[in-house]
């Protein structure tokens, strides 16, 4: 019987990338001698690149490339097996695992489809507006439950809505909105993702790299990221939507929101589970941002985790936690309890081991010198002002993720910046940010966030309509993020000039 190496589904990109990732590090193997006294230097590097290479061409699942440090550094004598393993569960993990729960309780009982569509009733029926309520739907959305699941949610509400279109006033005359309609889902599911560390998984990835790099950094709390990146949110997501009702959507043409109307009415009234999801949801968001104390200049709103005789003990991942373990607690009306187990089973673990890859190689770059060596190569950026600074990385990493998973991308990029910013005496945040950030906003390609491949998977748009758009959308982002981190970033505590002593 003949077996075939690779089957059918294997691209040549795939391939080429199958047998590249281990030929490159054992290139490095050999010929990367940085430091004779530290071969760690050596093996880590190794390591890294075919880890770079495989998830770049996705030649094996991304969760299985993530766990290669758990065999491989022991093995070459970077880290302790037993430290290796222990960084796969953390907070910040159990803060993803707690957040996600209650999306999928938010999926379980319709939830997120009646804060959608009551979104797009308040709207008006002209078109331009029509798009903004989509896009403020799903950017708000987006904030709470995984942007992969909003886009999935709500693209079946957009084409209901363009084939209702079609079918009155004939395809050519709507293709072009039915273009900007799409493409405002998938933006603006990456725009409103950035606002909450839970809202993407870069986000969660730079709060546990951060940590790693520095121990004595003081926690970014989900309060803290959401003062920051909420008005940078917002204010692109209205850019995005200016640049495409100015491109796409200059139609002359009204809106019935009797389409939107029907669809509510089918959800029926608000059920005891919905109700009681809706009240934990709400719960959980108003307790992550007072957990811990909030300034106004002068002004402090002390948090709630001060009553508690150890405050510090007390994480955003103990709130996702203990409010997500409520759902499974509560009696429901037409099952046992409003979550079961079985529910849970939709969790992307691939997502929680890919987090944990990344940490282990973040503390990989650290243990065996690798970073400090980057750091040093990379001095010269250092004369560099700020604002090019952020510039450049955005750059950088914006169109680097249109080719590689966002969160690859952050994971491999931040121990590296983190090592940069202490060679060059920078605030780490100053790189570390724009580099968090930039990776969700790739906006040309179908592979560069999972928003963009499934619009693209509706098969009404081309990639040349993406890339065209998308190229100007990557523009306004990168300036976005530019102005927004020089003008906000003392809400996260970036000094432009001064390297903080938790870095030093």
């Amino acid at each position: 019987m003949k077996i075939k190496f690779f089957n059918s589904g294997f691209t040549l990109f795939q391939k080429i990338g199958f047998f590249l990732g281990p030929l490159l590090a054992i290139l490095i193997f050999i010929f990367f001698k940085p430091d004779s006294e530290h071969t760690q230097i050596t093996y880590t590097a190794g390591i890294a690149i075919l880890m770079a290479v495989w998830w770049i061409t996705e030649t094996i699942p991304l969760a299985v490339t993530a766990l290669l440090p758990v065999a491989l550094f022991p093995l070459f004598g970077v880290m302790n097996g037993k430290e290796v393993s222990a960084l796969y569960f953390n907070h910040v993990i159990f803060l993803f695992i707690g957040g996600f729960i209650v999306a999928l309780a938010m999926e379980k009982w319709n939830l997120h489809k009646r804060i959608a569509l009551v979104t797009l009733m308040v709207f008006g029926t002209n078109p331009v507006r029509i798009l903004l309520g989509f896009m403020i739907a799903t950017a708000f959305l987006s904030m709470w439950i995984s942007n992969t699941a909003t886009a999935m949610m709500m693209v079946p509400i957009a084409l209901s809505l363009i084939i209702n279109l079609e079918n009155t006033l004939g395809k050519e005359k709507v293709r072009k909105y039915s273009i900007g309609l799409l493409l405002g889902i998938a933006y603006s599911a990456s725009i409103g993702g950035v606002a909450t560390l839970v809202g993407t998984p870069p986000n969660l990835s730079f709060a546990r790299i951060l940590s790693i790099s520095f121990p004595d950094v003081p926690e970014i709390s989900f309060a803290n990221w959401f003062f920051f990146a909420l008005p940078i949110s917002v204010f692109f997501l209205f850019l995005a939507w200016s640049v495409l009702s100015l491109l796409l959507c200059r139609v002359d043409f009204s809106i019935e929101k009797s389409a939107f109307k029907k669809q509510f009415k089918q959800l029926g009234k608000m059920g005891y589970e919905e109700k009681v999801v809706l009240i934990v949801f709400l719960s959980l968001a108003l307790l992550w941002l007072t957990r811990t104390d909030i300034q106004f200049n002068h002004f402090t709103i002390p948090g709630w985790s001060n009553l508690f005789p150890e405050a510090d003990f007390i994480n955003d991942g103990t709130v996702a936690v203990a409010l997500a373990s409520i759902l499974y607690i509560i009696p429901g009306k037409k099952e046992s309890t409003v979550m079961n187990w079985e529910s849970t089973s939709k969790l992307p673990w691939n997502i929680v081991l890919l987090f944990g890859g990344g940490f282990a190689l973040a503390s990989g770059f650290i243990e065996s010198g690798l970073s400090d060596w980057f750091g040093n190569q990379l001095k010269g950026l250092g004369s560099f002002s700020p604002g090019i600074l952020i510039a450049t990385i955005c750059t950088m990493i914006t169109f680097l993720t249109e080719l590689t998973s966002n969160t690859a991308t952050a994971e491999m990029t931040l121990p590296i910046l983190a090592a940069l910013s202490v060679a060059i005496s920078k605030n780490p945040l100053l790189l570390m940010v724009p580099a968090t950030l930039a990776s969700s906003f790739a906006f040309m390609m179908p592979v560069a966030t999972p928003p963009n491949a499934i619009v693209f998977g509706s098969k009404r748009l081309k990639i040349i309509d993406m890339v065209k758009v998308g190229f100007i959308i990557n523009l306004i982002g990168i300036l976005v993020l530019t102005i927004g981190i020089l003008l906000l970033g003392p809400i996260l505590d970036i000094d432009l000039h001064k390297m903080p002593e938790w870095a030093r």
